[in-house]
């Protein structure tokens, strides 16, 4: 099991380490000049060149990649004498780090919070805004998978129970229309239906504030009716392909030598379906619900749009809005972060569920 895990993460590093890559010399060819969206269009020369340089922008593009890697890793070189080799040497401020040990009279490796740089625009770190944005994300996304799974799971063992009946059709066709009904459309349908036509019995407001200010003025607090509707919206797909998952999964279960056995001995239905056949017959359906939870986490762009939800997706859009690249490259690194880890917590889930993987 250990060796599993080991794999697990390696494999993860590996691709982290290509997103890096890509996402770096991507934004890296694209047009715009940092240093003058920093000082403006009215900026002179000598201003923008002394920008270039504490930035470290006049330097070859493979030392600004060792520099960005320096910054983002936890474990990094830190260089006494020159400390222009990484910006978060420079940064005021900057959390304290851990000395693990020196290389030479004036190098040492630190162990350090990730440096995701500064916006462009707002000259805020990148951090502070997604530590600002992902909460929201999580929450949405959270409430989201909940309403999934919980639904889902539970049509899909009712239609694996009752197949080739009424419900049984009714939920194929549900599940059909749920996964390719798309994101932007649904966000959209679902504001006019109940935040516009049956406004006056739902008393929801799409563009309503996250927070709203207790009757005191105290204080705000988070306003949970807000989070009905994208919360339902969002989490229409992953139901749909949950539900019919778990249908799929069940029948195959339910036709298994083991469960013909049960039921020869008398065992109840409900010890049948959720001692026997519920725990093999969920494999797949983990599965399922850890990819989408993780794509819900990385931001539901269109969702939070359209229901003015200031989470990661409008972060990421705003900053390729302003060519803001240090928020969407900071962006892009947490979202690939939050999949890898969810993907590898899984596979190691799995792994303990069904020993096969392990030897695989």
């Amino acid at each position: 099991m250990f060796q599993f895990i080991l794999k697990r993460l390696f494999y993860g590093f590996l691709v982290l380490f290509g997103v890096i890559v890509i996402v770096f010399f991507l934004f890296n060819v694209l047009p715009g000049d940092p240093a003058r969206m920093m000082q403006g269009q009215r900026a002179d020369i000598a201003s923008i060149e002394s920008v270039k340089k504490e930035m470290g922008l006049d330097r070859p593009l493979y030392i600004q990649f060792l520099n960005y890697l320096n910054d983002i890793s936890p474990i990094s070189l830190y260089d006494k004498i020159n400390t222009n080799s990484s910006l978060f040497l420079n940064e005021q401020n900057y959390k304290p780090f851990v000395i693990l040990f020196k290389i030479g009279q004036s190098k040492v490796i630190v162990l350090k919070q990730p440096y995701l740089r500064r916006s462009y625009q707002s000259q805020r770190k990148v951090s502070d805004i997604l530590s600002e944005a992902f909460p929201l994300t999580a929450l949405l996304a959270g409430a989201s998978m909940l309403f999934a799974c919980l639904v889902g799971i539970g049509l899909g063992i009712l239609a694996a129970l009752k197949k080739d009946t009424f419900f049984d059709k009714i939920s194929l066709v549900i599940s059909v229309f749920g996964m390719s009904l798309p994101s932007f459309f649904a966000a959209i349908l679902m504001a006019w239906i109940f935040a516009f036509l049956l406004s006056d019995i739902t008393h929801l407001s799409m563009f309503g504030s996250l927070y709203s200010v207790d009757n005191f003025g105290r204080g705000e607090y988070l306003d949970l009716k807000n989070l009905i509707l994208p919360a339902i919206t969002l989490g229409i797909r992953p139901l749909a392909i949950i539900m019919e998952l778990t249908r799929s999964s069940f029948l195959e279960v339910l036709s298994q030598d083991y469960i013909r056995t049960a039921r020869a001995k008398g065992l109840s239905l409900y010890r049948i379906v959720f001692r026997h056949a519920l725990k093999n017959a969920l494999n797949p359906v983990i599965s399922s619900i850890s990819g989408w939870l993780a794509s819900l986490l990385a931001g539901a762009v269109f969702i939070e749009y359209v229901f003015d939800w200031k989470g990661i997706g409008v972060v990421m859009v705003d900053g390729l809005e302003k060519f803001d690249f240090p928020v969407v490259m900071g962006t892009l690194l947490f979202i690939s972060v939050i999949l890898v880890f969810i993907n590898i917590f899984v596979d190691i889930i799995y792994g303990v569920l069904d020993p096969r993987i392990r030897v695989q």
